[in-house]
């Protein structure tokens, strides 16, 4: 079972979020909830994740997606069959993606990483999309052992990592996917792949991109 805090943004009962996100990165996309969804809007769950798809757990599965922005893919996992739980920290994210979405079985929870305090349960499925590179280099290995303790057995790990160098309006930082697997592996996950993206789909000259897909237990 998925515990999630009855599907709300506030839950009495846990105890607070033990960090906020990191200065500037908040403000960030609240400022731009509406200009991102836009653009995240104009290339698909499949054009993104096109070369880990076939990684993916038949459903029903339970799924999370952290980082899960204006909801684009929280969404579509959810057409897919799964029971998607979707994190988000920013209120007007969560805003923008319940008025795209309103139809899509959803539940929207407000944590953060790298503790991930209010959730619970075993995942078939985690995402983090365009999220690591957000995080302070002391904070990775323990957001990867967060997410390896919330993984099903056999459970999947994609994590895809925006390339090259970082936008001074945030911020962020260039992850390599071999930083990536070394956490990973220190938390007991497995690389199944590794995926050279290539160039931005958004037409980015500066920007590119990796996937890493994990998976816990033995091969």
């Amino acid at each position: 079972m998925v515990e999630t805090g009855e599907h709300s943004d506030s839950r009495p009962d846990v105890p607070p979020v033990v960090r906020q996100p990191v200065a500037g990165v908040q403000a960030y996309y609240a400022e731009n909830a509406g200009l991102l969804s836009q653009r995240y809007g104009s290339v698909s769950f499949e054009e993104v994740h096109g070369k880990v798809l076939d990684l993916l757990p038949p459903s029903p599965a339970v799924a999370l997606d952290v980082g899960a922005g204006t909801g684009r893919d929280a969404a579509a996992l959810a057409r897919r069959g799964y029971q998607v739980v979707a994190v988000e920290p920013t209120r007007e994210m969560r805003d923008v993606a319940r008025r795209l979405y309103p139809s899509e079985d959803v539940s929207w929870v407000e944590d953060f990483l790298p503790e991930l305090p209010r959730l619970e349960g075993a995942f078939d499925l985690a995402l983090l999309s365009a999220v690591w590179m957000h995080l302070l280099p002391a904070e990775r290995g323990r957001a990867m052992e967060r997410m390896a303790s919330l993984l099903a057995p056999a459970g999947l790990l994609v994590i895809s990592l925006r390339r090259g160098d970082p936008p001074t309006d945030r911020v962020m930082f260039d992850v390599s996917a071999e930083d990536v697997v070394r956490d990973g592996e220190r938390a007991g996950l497995r690389l199944v792949r590794l995926v050279e993206e290539g160039v931005d789909r958004l037409g980015r000259a500066e920007v590119w991109w990796q996937s890493v897909a994990l998976r816990k237990g033995e091969a």
